[in-house]
């Protein structure tokens, strides 16, 4: 296969797989490429994601790294799978990558949680929210920009709309749903939208009160993604410098025990919707 130009996420984070399961069988790229009888270098821009490699041969360096997980050998395969164009290569001259990386991780999670503090999340944000968030950002977006990555937003939403629409949980701090974004009329459409989302069929909605008292972590906004074993789960961070993809298993580890406290923390479905509702009712 030709070198790349430039890797997505997703296939950085095969390649990533790959060393990992060098690495762990204690082969240097040397070594394996006498074992495999694979160039050193092939190997290394494989696991760079500069290289793309077929099915069988994640197949073969799998074996040879003796990993005997099937279900995470079949997955691997899986990321391989031919490319076709899906609908945010339609903002590739636009739009930062990271951002198409992103509605990638969605569209192929199996099970998406988040948590957020001070915006409510995107995949549940109006459009006059969103807008309004974009408006912000510094340096600040000039008017085109800002209506792609609000038509951009609003498509990434349709994961919650399919057919099979994957299962969504969100967990909503109190102070992001009381803070007056764009003034009280938006901020009562917006909690509508989100109570009548959380109505929807694979969409939880839980809301982490002032009562709660002390959360984990520092308030920064998390997205813990599932992949189809836990191995290829990813954890995605939203900073000021923008987002972060996370994936080493020590990561994970700390992430899943964060979002098992959040969810622990906050009300259930039905008194989190209660609780929206009497927001909406009182503003």
């Amino acid at each position: 296969m030709p070198p790349r130009t430039t890797a997505t996420a997703r296939q950085q984070r095969l390649g990533a797989e790959l060393r990992r399961l060098r690495e762990r069988a204690g082969l240097s790229t040397r070594e394996a490429g006498q074992k495999l009888g694979v160039d050193p270098a092939r190997i290394s821009n494989i696991e760079s994601g500069r290289f793309g490699v077929s099915a069988d041969r994640v197949r073969t360096f799998a074996l040879g790294y003796d990993c005997s997980d099937t279900g995470l050998i079949e997955a691997l395969r899986e990321m391989t799978a031919g490319r076709s164009r899906n609908w945010w290569d339609d903002y590739r001259e636009t739009l930062p990558s990271v951002l198409l990386d992103l509605a990638e991780l969605e569209h192929r999670a199996t099970e998406i949680r988040t948590a957020q503090f001070t915006h409510l999340p995107g995949l549940l944000q109006t459009t006059d929210y969103a807008r309004l968030v974009f408006r912000q950002n510094v340096p600040v977006l000039p008017p085109p920009e800002i209506e792609y990555r609000l038509s951009h937003r609003i498509k990434r939403q349709g994961i919650l709309y399919r057919d099979d629409p994957t299962p969504y949980t969100a967990i909503i701090h109190e102070a992001a749903l009381r803070m007056q974004f764009g003034g009280a009329d938006l901020m009562r459409e917006q909690l509508v939208h989100i109570a009548e989302m959380s109505e929807r069929d694979g969409v939880d909605v839980l809301v982490l009160p002032f009562s709660a008292g002390i959360f984990p972590g520092a308030g920064q906004t998390v997205v813990y993604a599932e992949g189809p074993v836990p191995q290829l789960d990813t954890v995605q961070l939203d900073t000021e410098h923008g987002s972060e993809f996370l994936h080493a298993e020590a990561q994970l580890v700390k992430y899943r025990t964060i979002m098992e406290r959040f969810e622990n923390a906050s009300l259930d479905a039905a008194s989190s919707r209660a609780f929206i509702l009497g927001t909406i009712a009182n503003s």
